[in-house]
């Protein structure tokens, strides 16, 4: 069992890398002050009893699954918000407001879509993941490194084991040849 003092050690120790993992995974220092803080309480009241080798690992488990509960309440948060916001009540003309009289799909929204764009959409999204998975294996790792996952030069050099200078040319490689083979389907992005 850990003692209050190397329960106490381990969260010291942790917390900043803690925060800087929280912040990197969702963009907002406040955000992610409170996940920390919140994995910290949870780790706290129901494993202080467990073993001080096995704090990390809980720790790390706890952390990764408050980041993602606060992703589920975000997206529910913004579904709510988007909802309101594109109702468009008018009481300045004395008459009831009936919500499903107002509601408009927000333009450029997949509520908005027809089924011929979704279908459309769809196939397009089929045909790109399609080309990505025909690029070489190197082009086709930086390319989602660097585009998709959103990681910057160096750290995409990094988890690849090269220089960035081959991080650069890979991708310009792979976007070349995904344009290339886009273009001759006739999807133009």
């Amino acid at each position: 069992m850990a003692t209050e003092k190397e329960l106490s050690d381990f969260l010291e120790n942790v917390e900043r890398r803690a925060f800087k993992q929280a912040a990197y995974a969702v963009r907002k220092d406040e955000s992610a002050l409170d996940i920390v803080q919140d994995a910290m309480i949870k780790l706290a009241d129901k494993y202080g009893d467990k073993p001080a080798a096995e704090l990390p690992m809980l720790f790390q488990r706890i952390l990764q699954n408050t980041i993602h509960d606060y992703f589920r309440r975000e997206k529910v948060r913004n579904t709510w918000v988007s909802l309101f916001s594109s109702l468009a009540g008018n009481r300045a003309d004395g008459e009831d407001f009936d919500i499903l009289e107002t509601y408009e799909s927000e333009g450029g929204s997949e509520s908005s879509e027809s089924s011929a764009d979704k279908v459309e959409r769809d196939q397009m999204l089929a045909a790109i993941d399609a080309e990505v998975q025909k690029l070489p294996t190197r082009q086709r790792e930086a390319f989602l490194m660097r585009y998709w996952q959103d990681m910057d030069v160096a750290e995409t050099a990094a988890a690849m084991g090269c220089s960035e200078g081959s991080v650069k040319t890979h991708c310009s490689r792979a976007t070349h040849s995904l344009a290339t083979a886009l273009r001759a389907k006739g999807i133009t992005l």
